[in-house]
Order: C-alpha cells, then sequence, then structure tokens
C-alpha cells in the first residue's frame, strides 16, 4: 500500500488529507488497528527516529512520548528504583522488562504534557509495556512489531479503536526530504548526523572528567533535542530526560521551562510528595494534577479555599520554598544540552540551579568565554560539539 486516507488534517477543516509515497512505493507502515490521524503520523514517525537511534547509541530499548511532534519524555530501558516506580505509578506491576522501564521513564518524566501522548518503541512490544499502555491515556503507539499478548491488551484499549501501528524497522527514507509550506516546495537532504563519542571530544571547559553514565545521558540529550522542535535545550539524568524545553523562541526560556520540568521531576521524588495520602478512587492522572498544584506555589490557595478535601485523606502540610529549595540542592550531576549555541551565561547560571554538571551545546556564539567562564565557576564539563540540531 502507498497511500492511506486519513480523516483530516492538522485541523477538521483541513481536507483532503492523506499519507502516501510519491515514488509509487509501499509505505514503511501498516495500521494494524485504529484510525491514526495527521499528527499521530508526524508524532510517530519523529518518535520512531528517535528512538531507533537512541537504540543505536546506547544498545539499550528505547521508548519516546511524543505530543504534538516534540518529545515529552524519551528514555532508554534502565531498571526503575523503587522510587521511580512510585512517582511513575508503576509500582504494582511488579518487575518490567527493560523495554517497558524505557516507557515508564519516557511517560512518567513529565506526566502532565504525556497525558494522550502518541508512543515509539524501538523493539517489539512485549506484554509488560503493552499492560502498562493500556491504563494510561494515549493515542496509540510505533513499533517495529508486536508480541500475540501484547496486542490482545492493546487492541482492548479505547474500546478496540487505539490506534497500532507497525513499521519495518530496515526501511531507509530517501537522502532528500520535501515538503510545502504555502504552496512553494522545501527540499534538503535528511539530518542523518551520528550522534557519537567523537562529537563530545571537544571539552572547552577546566573540568574535562565527564564519566561514561554522563556521556550517555550527553548522547540521550541531543538524539532527542535532534527530534524535538526548536529552539530547545534537554536535561537528562540516569538514562532518560527529565525536562525538555520545546519551541521557545528565546533560549534563557527553553532553559527555564526545561528546568522548571526538571525540579518538578525531583520534586515528586520528595518525602513531602510521596506521603501524600490520596482519596480512594481517584485516577491517575488527577493525582499527577494535584502534585503539580502541591509542589506549586498555589497551594496555600487550595488549603484556604477547602478544596484538599477532594484530593487528600489527610491535609498535607504547605510544602514550604525553603524545604523545595533544600530538597532540589540533592539533584546533581545532571546533564543537559542545546540544540544551538547559549548566546548568553544567563543559561548557565539556570542551569547550574538544576543540578547540571555536564553540557552540550555546540558553540559559536560571540560571548563563548563568558559561558565557559560561568561553566568553569560551577565545575561544569562542557563540551562543543560544532553542530546544530534545530528540527522544524
Amino acid at each position: 500500500m502507498n497511500e492511506i486516507q486519513l480523516k483530516y488534517g492538522c485541523n477538521p477543516n483541513q481536507k483532503p488529507s492523506r499519507i502516501y509515497m510519491a515514488d509509487g512505493s509501499d509505505l514503511p507502515v501498516t495500521v494494524l488497528n485504529g484510525k491514526p490521524g495527521y499528527i499521530n503520523f508526524l508524532d510517530a514517525f519523529n518518535g520512531w527516529q528517535l528512538v531507533k537511534e537512541l537504540k543505536a547509541a546506547t544498545g539499550l530499548p528505547a521508548a519516546t512520548s511524543f505530543k504534538h511532534v516534540s518529545p515529552a519524555g524519551a528514555a532508554v530501558g534502565l531498571p526503575l528504583t523503587d522510587t521511580l516506580a512510585k512517582i511513575y505509578w508503576v509500582d504494582d506491576l511488579g518487575e518490567l522488562s527493560p523495554l517497558a522501564c524505557a516507557y515508564a521513564r519516557a511517560r512518567g518524566a513529565d506526566r502532565m504534557s504525556s497525558f494522550g501522548d502518541f508512543i515509539a518503541l524501538s523493539d517489539v512490544c512485549d506484554a509488560d509495556t503493552a499492560r502498562l499502555i493500556k491504563r494510561e491515556v494515549s493515542d496509540g503507539v510505533i513499533a517495529p512489531g508486536y508480541t500475540d499478548e501484547a496486542m490482545e491488551l492493546l487492541m482492548a484499549k479505547k474500546k478496540g479503536n487505539y490506534n497500532i501501528i507497525q513499521i519495518d524497522e530496515n526501511y531507509v527514507p530517501a537522502e532528500i526530504e520535501t515538503k510545502q509550506v504555502y504552496g512553494v516546495s522545501f527540499e534538503q537532504g535528511r539530518n542523518e548526523l551520528d550522534i557519537n563519542g567523537d562529537l563530545l571530544s571537544n571539552i572547552v571547559t577546566e573540568n574535562k572528567d565527564i564519566p561514561e553514565e554522563a556521556l550517555i545521558d550527553l548522547k540521550i540529550s541531543l538524539i532527542t533535542l535532534k527530534y524535538t522542535q526548536s529552539n530547545s535545550v534537554c536535561y537528562v539524568k540516569g538514562g532518560q530526560a527529565i525536562g525538555i524545553g520545546a519551541g521557545q523562541q528565546s533560549r534563557i526560556h527553553c532553559t527555564r521551562l526545561a528546568g522548571q520540568k526538571a525540579d518538578n521531576w525531583y520534586l515528586r521524588q520528595s518525602p513531602q510528595v510521596l506521603s501524600l495520602q490520596f482519596v480512594d478512587g481517584l485516577g491517575r492522572a488527577n493525582r499527577d494534577n494535584a502534585i503539580d498544584v502541591y509542589i506549586g506555589d498555589e497551594y496555600e490557595d487550595v488549603l484556604r479555599e477547602g478544596e484538599w478535601q477532594n484530593i487528600f485523606k489527610v491535609k498535607p502540610p504547605v510544602f514550604t520554598r525553603e524545604e523545595k529549595k533544600a530538597w532540589l540542592a540533592g539533584n546533581t550531576d545532571v546533564t543537559l544540552g542545546s540544540d544551538a549555541f547559549f548566546p548568553f551565561s544567563d543559561n548557565i547560571e539556570r542551569a547550574h540551579k538544576s543540578g547540571v554538571k555536564y553540557i552540550a551545546q555546540p558553540g559559536g556564539s560571540v560571548r563563548d568565554d563568558l559561558v565557559i567562564e560561568c561553566a568553569n565557576k560551577y565545575n561544569m564539563a562542557m563540551v562543543f560539539t560544532g553542530i546544530r540540531l534545530f528540527h522544524h
């Protein structure tokens, strides 16, 4: 099949809509279930490229959670700690497969943004991963294959209408890619940049010690950025993105947005959050919303208005700014990637507040010396890749 008709394009008024192969060849995907839409396929194809490259770079199964053509999370299949399993709401599922761990991490880093995601998996979807997907609010999944048990689980989702796409993992796209904007055709060579160790060899700071774990995290950050709408930065720790700032016009706003998400990820692991007692029957999405309010500055308003009784069994104490600051000080050895150079040292200052120790960025700013000086002030190790990663 070289064409799939879609219900509509980005919006219901944009008709007709389809995906097709201009050269008449067969599409590299098969829709096994459901009816994926225009944005679903954009998320699916971008997500598939991301996880395929993550696995090639790390040797580990990979997963990503995509929303509106940018990843909300991306991760490789490292085992979960008890704390991570609890904050990702998977502590009741027992020991998970590496692929399921990858998706739990990708989904769990920014659960607010991942709500209603499109999933991409680097490996054949197994039952553990399908069981996890089945209980989350999601639009669909793309993978190179599915076990029989996984298909049975996923087919029961959304009253049998869940979008399940299988992709040919051996498919190689054309070297030149094209698209149209306002009736004008654009053409460019595909971004086939290989994110490898050589790209991370130019360490420009006084601190030149980047351990192997941090090198893996830096690769994850750069590969994630390669498929994130620019401008973008990505914070990574322990094999997973913990904060992605996408589509901002200002570099510092990317850094602040992603840094706040990284802070929220770490605050979720605090004793104050782990001890929260939710009312019976409160769903995972509502718990996520409640935690977001609890760790935010508006929680005192919730207490004053008495709304806590609809959320918690016991009224939690205010998580004070001083307590949050003290807890966040424990988040260290974080890596940070940027898809373009940092024009000012304010980005480094903000990154430092979220525990960043290792940085990869292209370099090339007229103020590189000031950026390096700021990184040296905090004993960070910073790499200049010499390569920009804009994605639009």
